[in-house]
């Protein structure tokens, strides 16, 4: 029997019973009641290195997890990997450790599987790899007696001497022994600052990194040369779970695999199904009566429950277990929906003042009067009659809520309050930096994705097979022009999809509305409006959400066709595409009723028709603010509550269980097999893999939207905002934490791209809030009127101002209705919304000069409007230092601290060398005073008088 050294990683002999003895007789055939009573009389190994967090000496901490599937021949027993043995500290040498658990050949003349040529080689370049892995320095073991059927395991740790070179390489920021004091508030603010304190202890955390610290320890660089200014009383602790998976993670991106072909790292193996997947470890537990203390189980207590929602988030604890870029997205949430409070409290406001208002408002009261006998003409062809202006009181009275002089100044207030947004956060943001030790770090080129490296690698194969040339290729603009051509094509062809949907939901409008007007029942006719705004703005939100879907598939297709060089440039393009679509989506429907609907109605005896048939839509009598209004809360609503809420609960729970039944249906375990406790890392591979940010930043920069673009039209978007920021927090957070594989930790010190797209959209705002009021709602026409019409400086008569006339003998042959007797009386003159000429004038029907005095009072409106909120928006920016004074206090402090720390280092191998020197100069006196002939007899002596400062 031949035992293969490279991959044994238990003893050879353990008190003088050979180990591969005891696995070929089990494989034989050796009756297992017996080998299990065996087993139960020994130690549990499981427990030793605590079900997988470490290695099975439990000593080495397992630091990543490469997995892998294989096929088991069913002539061959599973080979048993786990051997219970007494001897649970020994610890196998470099040598015989890289790849534990490898199969053992037995020479019993049997034939060997057959083996499939991709099994193979996938079997030869994990060897490959992960024989360079252990030459990086890296330490493995590997497990393929696992609960889960066809699944291996590869552990692996880092040991001290290559997380110390790692870090140096990475210039990791570590914790000297020098300690400093924070500079801390005195006099009033101090008071202040205490009894704040006190007020908020209920809603903190109890959690130690949450606490107010007064003392910092100075952090530098790592350096193998100056391991003497860090605290290494710990080895142990001094590079944490998350430092050290990210060590490791940079090791296996950057090791090579040749074998056929592929050159790059992790990347590429996972992505051609070399390894299936690859991943850190969670701490333990988070849920159980034993379960161990751990930062997960914290987090779980203290962050992932519902119960804690009114408490601060542990920003610190959260970086500490995911990164600092997860921990960033986090505290910008945390950030913004606190933000979210003073907004909702306006909106509020403004809101109760609508209603307290309702009955004051002249123009909705006219409206309602049923004593003013305005006959309206009919909103259809032939089927719709003429109608009484007073039977839209309601909507009359509901547009006033949203409608109303409190309207424009949340407008202003909603465009500096985005402009104060960014400010807080960049101040945040730079504390942070400060905090975790980021000030200074700049984000280092990432080496290239595997995509890129394949398609460098097929071009340079094909130009050697041209031209014989071997130098290092790279993809430019005239590789990736079929690509970039394809992207431009489908995004123009996606937006034109939206268009065309948004168009066909018109037409559904316009033919219900027609379809429902026909019915002869009076109540029927009354709910035509509301009936055919509801089911079309339900189905809308359907579309939207399942656009949303479709896009981002699209977007992510588009940007890997491009083949970006790195990680970086493609989270960027792919953050770019599938923003521009889903905005375009989101807000189109939006649009349309904000901008054009009712703009392009024509008039009565003139109408526009689509395809000669259906007559464009009209506003209400009110305007279109309130259908507005019922389009963005409907579509905001829904898609917190069906896509951002239901989807991330229902979708990875609906994975989890599918990945379960397949799992079990895999699964061919005895009674013992069922009855063991799985380990740390066969419990995380059934966990929903990490699928990035841009998901989580997507949904909050669309909400984000729609709490500042049509704010005019809906108060209490920032409310609804709020209520759903609460439960995404912990939402997001329980899924991290219990959904979720554990992310690799990465370093970022801002949250990028999405700080310029969060600007861009508060920019936009302001246009789109000021068109939204001159043209959308009536607060001009009332100005105008209120100023250059009224002739009592009240609104009284402003509706019969904004209604034009209409002589019904003008109609087109066939558009006239059916029964013009439907009110009980004959109608001669109809009014409709619109500055036009009357009947009776010269130039009937034509455009009114009050048309062109509302006109240029709504343009005029827009560009003070747009510059004094921009002027306003700009002076917050530059107000506000974007450094916080004590922050920036605190780093120049730090500075000087570490000048000091390296003058004394310095001034203490100065004063070394003198000491040296005076040394050496008195040894050399001495040696002076000897006689010529025992100097020169005892030349050694000499010698050694001078190599003294050597020795020293």
């Amino acid at each position: 029997m031949r035992v293969n050294k490279k991959y044994s990683c238990l003893p050879a002999e353990e008190k003088g019973i050979h180990i591969i003895n005891i696995r070929a007789i089990e494989d034989i055939g050796y009756d297992q009641h017996e080998s299990t009573l065996l087993n139960s009389l020994s130690k549990n190994p499981d427990a030793d290195c605590k079900y997988g967090l470490y290695f099975r000496d439990g000593k080495r901490k397992v630091d990543y997890i490469l997995v892998y599937h294989y096929k088991k021949s069913s002539a061959v027993k599973t080979l048993t990997r786990r051997v219970h043995h007494n001897d649970s500290s020994a610890r196998s040498t470099k040598q015989d450790q890289p790849l534990p658990g490898k199969g053992v050949q037995l020479e019993m003349g049997e034939s060997e599987p057959h083996v499939d040529y991709h099994e193979d080689d996938k079997r030869f370049r994990r060897e490959e790899y992960e024989g360079n892995l252990v030459e990086a320095g890296l330490e493995l073991e590997r497990d393929e007696d696992t609960k889960i059927h066809g699944v291996g395991f590869v552990k692996i740790h880092a040991p001290w001497n290559v997380l110390c070179r790692e870090a140096e390489f990475l210039k990791l920021k570590m914790p000297t022994k020098k300690m400093y004091q924070i500079n801390q508030t005195h006099g009033l603010l101090k008071k202040i600052n205490s009894v704040i304190q006190k007020i908020t202890e209920p809603i903190q955390p109890k959690v130690a990194e949450h606490k107010p610290q007064t003392v910092k320890r100075l952090s530098y660089p790592f350096s193998r040369e100056k391991q003497h200014l860090f605290d290494l009383s710990d080895r142990d602790s001094f590079f944490d779970s998350k430092t050290r998976s990210t060590i490791v993670y940079e090791i296996l991106k950057r090791t090579t695999c040749t074998k056929a072909k592929y050159s790059m790292g992790i990347t590429s193996l996972l992505a051609n199904g070399v390894y299936s997947a690859a991943y850190p470890l969670h701490d333990g537990d988070y849920e159980g009566e034993n379960v161990e203390p751990n930062d997960r189980k914290l987090l779980c207590e203290e962050w992932a429950s519902y119960g804690v929602f009114y408490k601060y988030q542990p920003i610190d604890l959260v970086r500490k277990y995911f990164g600092e870029k997860i921990g960033l997205y986090f505290a910008w949430l945390g950030v913004y929906t606190q933000m979210l409070i003073p907004a909702s409290i306006v909106g509020i406001i403004v809101f109760l003042y609508g209603c307290a208002t309702v009955d004051e408002n002249i123009p909705s009261m006219e409206m309602c009067d049923q004593r003013n006998n305005i006959t309206m003409c009919p909103l259809c062809d032939r089927t719709c009659s003429y109608w009484k202006m007073s039977s839209a009181c309601a909507t009359a009275r509901a547009s006033h809520l949203f409608d109303n002089p409190a309207t424009v100044f949340f407008s202003v207030f909603m465009a500096l309050w985005a402009a104060t947004f960014m400010e807080h956060w960049k101040r945040k943001q730079m504390r942070l930096n400060y905090r975790w030790d980021l000030t200074g770090f700049e984000e280092e080129e990432d080496h290239p994705r595997a995509e890129y490296e394949a398609k460098v690698l097929e071009k340079s194969l094909r130009k050697e097979h041209k031209h014989k040339e071997t130098d290092k290729e790279k993809l430019t603009w005239k590789d990736r022009f079929p690509a970039y051509l394809t992207n431009f094509v489908g995004i123009i062809f996606m937006v034109g999809l939206t268009f065309a949907i948004v168009f066909g939901v018109i037409i559904y409008r316009i033919s219900t509305a027609a379809a429902l007007a026909i019915s002869s029942t009076p109540s029927g006719r009354s709910s035509v409006r509301v009936t055919v705004t509801a089911t079309a703005v339900i189905i809308n939100l359907v579309v939207i959400i399942i656009l949303d879907e479709v896009y981002g598939c699209i977007a992510r297709w588009l940007t890997q066709i491009e083949v970006p060089k790195t990680d970086k440039n493609f989270e960027e393009r792919l953050i770019f595409k599938a923003f521009l679509l889903k905005f375009v989506n989101a807000y189109t429907p939006i649009f349309y009723v904000a901008f054009f609907k009712g703009r392009f109605v024509g008039r009565p005896g003139d109408y526009v028709y689509i395809f000669h048939s259906f007559r464009m839509e009209e506003c209400a009598p009110g305007g279109c603010l309130m259908e507005l209004c019922i389009q963005l809360s409907i579509i905001m609503l829904g898609k917190q509550l069906i896509q951002n809420n239901l989807f991330e609960i229902g979708i990875p729970k609906m994975k989890k269980f599918i990945r379960y039944m397949k799992l079990k249906r895999r699964r061919s375990l005895d009674h013992e097999e069922h009855m063991k406790k799985k380990q740390r890392y066969e419990v995380d591979y059934n966990l929903e893999p990490f699928a990035g940010l841009t998901p989580e930043y997507m949904e909050m920069i669309i909400q984000f939207g729609f709490v500042t673009l049509f704010v005019a039209s809906f108060p209490l978007a920032p409310l609804f905002a709020l209520l759903n920021n609460i439960i995404e927090i912990r939402l997001d957070a329980k899924k991290f934490v219990t959904e979720l594989r554990r992310p690799v930790a990465v370093r970022a010190k801002d949250i990028g791209i999405w700080y310029n797209i969060l600007r861009g959209i508060g920019k936009l705002a302001v246009i789109i809030n000021a068109f939204v009021i001159s043209f959308t709602s009536d607060f001009i026409p009332r100005l105008v009127y209120l100023y250059m019409y009224s002739e009592n400086g009240t609104m009284h008569g402003f509706v019969n101002h904004t209604l034009s006339s209409f002589n019904v003998s003008d109609f087109q042959a066939g558009t006239a209705p059916n029964d013009p007797m439907d009110l009980g009386y004959e109608v001669q003159i109809c009014r409709y919304k619109d500055y036009r000429e009357p009947p009776w004038s010269e130039n009937k029907y034509d455009i009114s000069k009050d048309f062109w005095a509302v006109l240029a009072a709504r343009l005029a409106f827009v560009i003070v409007f747009q510059n004094l909120v921009m002027f306003m928006s700009d002076f917050v920016d530059w107000i506000i230092p974007d450094i916080p004074k004590d922050i920036s206090q605190q780093i120049h402090k730090e500075k000087v601290l570490m000048v000091e720390v390296f003058m004394r280092e310095e001034q203490g191998k100065l004063q070394m060398l003198e000491t040296w020197k005076d040394k050496d100069k008195k040894k050399g006196e001495n040696c002076n005073n000897h006689s010529p002939r025992l100097s020169r007899s005892h030349s050694g002596s000499l010698s050694s008088c001078h190599s003294y400062p050597l020795d020293v």
